[in-house]
């Protein structure tokens, strides 16, 4: 597997071009933290708590929410019509080179 390439806007507009493992079953939430960036992902990823939201470029991603992801974006703050839960997003290469930004605490 190779590494792919993926973009997030931090809280401040800043972008930050990450490389990120397609073999390590990460998701996006992990790959922030693990490059130290603000995102809180306080349920460790079970899609309970919308602390990882981002908004996304891509329209495939935005239409494969689970029932899950949609019942907790439902009740977040600060939600768009591409809010994703990072947590929710594999990294894999399909992904290769999407835009991500992080959404408001």
């Amino acid at each position: 597997m190779k590494d792919i390439t993926i973009h997030i806007i931090d809280r401040e507009g800043k972008k930050h071009s990450l490389t990120a493992p397609t073999d390590m079953n990460m998701n996006i939430m992990e790959l922030c933290k693990s490059y130290e960036l603000p995102v809180e992902g306080i349920c460790g990823g079970m899609a309970m708590c919308a602390s990882c939201q981002v908004y996304v470029d891509s329209d495939l991603l935005i239409e494969n929410k689970s029932l899950n992801e949609e019942a907790m974006l439902s009740e977040a703050f600060y939600v768009k019509s591409n809010s994703r839960l990072g947590c929710q997003i594999q990294i894999n290469k399909d992904i290769d080179g999407c835009h991500f930004e992080l959404a408001p605490e």
